[in-house]
């Protein structure tokens, strides 16, 4: 009997703080402002300045033709014979410039893939379930390369998340991923070690448009 009455009780209060709601002592903090100023220079030095201190390498690119130039340099340099690629808008510009896509992604030496954009203030790319082999391409590989345009760059992730929304509306992808350079953790005795879960090397080549 008593305990019905005491959680008689716990639900009574419930419904009368329901019903008499206390406003938000800081009405401006409900999160429709962005909390970080946009900086005055240019998101893709911004971004290559952050990308850089994660570690990972970053490359810009007047056009898809310096583009070709820097990879196949890269490829070459890296002595990778399986590179693996998928994304139907990238396969154009690259091969057979560097040889044939290798099919085999648990196999390959680096994969190549594209993004939904790129968050300047962070130095992330960002990725999607939309994309052709979704986040695996980026993740599986040993070394990943991210080729991306100017057009794709954003300030902060607030504005990397109302673009996928604009872009996909009902259809939002089922997951979005943030990658931040080279995976790495710290669980071990916090000692920082890279390319645990994934890449060991993260490359991005930023092209002008």
């Amino acid at each position: 009997m008593a305990t019905s009455e005491a959680k008689e009780n716990i639900l009574k209060r419930i419904r009368q703080a329901l019903s008499n709601p206390v406003p938000l002592p800081f009405p401006q903090s409900e999160g429709t402002n962005s909390v970080y100023v946009a900086s005055e220079e240019d998101n893709a030095v911004i971004f290559a300045e952050e990308f850089s201190k994660l570690q990972g390498k970053f490359a810009f690119c007047a056009d898809e033709k310096e583009l070709l130039s820097l990879l196949q340099l890269l490829v070459k340099e890296k002595g990778w014979d399986k590179v693996y690629c998928k994304d139907e808008k990238l396969l154009p510009i690259f091969f057979p410039a560097i040889g044939q896509p290798y099919d085999s992604l648990s196999a390959c030496d680096v994969s190549i893939t594209g993004c939904e954009y790129l968050v300047a203030r962070t130095g992330t790319i960002v990725l999607s379930a939309a994309q052709q082999e979704g986040r695996t391409a980026s993740v599986y590989a040993p070394v990943h390369i991210c080729i991306a345009y100017t057009s794709q760059l954003l300030y902060d992730v607030k504005d990397a998340l109302v673009s996928l929304k604009e872009k996909y509306g009902n259809s939002f992808p089922s997951f979005v991923t943030f990658a931040s350079g080279p995976s790495r953790t710290a669980d071990i005795e916090k000692t920082l070690v890279t390319g645990v879960h994934g890449p060991k090397e993260v490359f991005c080549f930023l092209v002008d448009v």
